[in-house]
């Protein structure tokens, strides 16, 4: 049985506990909370300890704790030598994530659940494929209300989702090129963030923001052919309309794919790298290219 040391139980880690547990998975937990500790003996963790580096020798870890403590954690556990799953971004701090990638790149993994959902990977295989013609548009919205994140603010936590989609339907990223906020002086919570570049055929277009009281998840890309959509993160089907609207538009259909939650299907990749199968999305080298563009769009937000 595989054995992973999970670091830290909180909101979403224990979400992981439940889907690691789900898989067969021996999970040691390390987290500050005493009640956090209980409740994770309670519901069937093999070990509980106060801190990481207190966790038994397993076969990998997972790292589910505030963004601003990333790189320390992931710091300590290097020196471990097993794989690493962290949860997105890598790091809110463009150096730290670099010497992580240059120390133990090739150990780190990062968390972009949203490379595995069906729906964006059934819009990546139809890109792929040429069936969209020439990509021209990828357009993003991940608006919500609040950040549940305290340590970090929306663009940090909301941007990279949006990020690793485009990748994984393009299998490259545009240059940053331009970044506004939608609300003065809310450009740390409500941006309109644009990627292309002087040759680029292709723009990337993501809104995010944590001021709408109704959530909207939703990804279009535009081709020259046709133009798929997800409408919801819940949606088990994407929508196709081939032709070019005022030309030759047609009328949309729909195509159905799996429902199983993106979180389970990465977390069930990393067990299957760490027996031998193929490396999980996304390596250390792509988690800091995320990094590199939200620090970049920030920039140019004067965030």
């Amino acid at each position: 049985m595989t054995s992973i040391g999970l670091v830290g139980y909180g909101r979403w880690g224990k979400h992981i506990f439940r889907d690691l547990r789900a898989l067969g998975a021996d999970v040691h937990v390390a987290v500050p909370s005493a009640a956090s500790r209980a409740e994770a003996l309670a519901k069937g963790a093999a070990s509980v300890c106060s801190d990481c580096s207190l966790l038994p020798q397993v076969d990998g870890f997972v790292v589910a704790t505030p963004t601003m403590t990333h790189a320390s954690v992931l710091s300590e556990l290097t020196s471990r030598e097993r794989p690493i799953f962290v949860e997105k971004p890598m790091s809110d701090d463009l150096e730290q994530a670099q010497a992580l990638v240059k120390a133990a790149g090739e150990r780190i993994f990062v968390m972009d659940k949203w490379r595995y959902h069906p729906g964006v990977e059934a819009l990546a295989a139809r890109a792929k494929s040429g069936a969209l013609g020439d990509i021209l548009g990828i357009r993003t919205f991940r608006l919500g209300w609040d950040n549940p994140h305290k340590d970090v603010d929306a663009i940090w936590i909301l941007l990279p989702h949006d990020l690793s989609i485009a990748y994984e339907i393009l299998g490259y990223l545009p240059p940053a090129r331009s970044a506004i906020a939608t609300v003065p002086g809310q450009g740390h919570s409500n941006l309109i963030a644009v990627l292309s570049g002087p040759t680029e055929t292709c723009q990337v277009t993501m809104e995010i923001s944590a001021h709408h009281p109704v959530s909207r998840r939703s990804v279009i890309v535009v081709g020259s052919k046709a133009s798929a959509q997800l409408a919801d993160s819940y949606d088990d089907r994407i929508f196709i309309a081939e032709g070019v609207p005022g030309i030759n538009a047609s009328t949309p259909t729909h195509e159905h794919v799996a429902s199983e939650f993106p979180l389970l299907r990465e977390l069930r990749a990393f067990l299957e790298y760490i027996q031998g199968g193929a490396a999980p999305r996304s390596s250390a080298s792509e988690g800091l290219l995320f990094v590199e563009r939200v620090a970049a769009l920030r920039r140019l937000a004067g965030v």
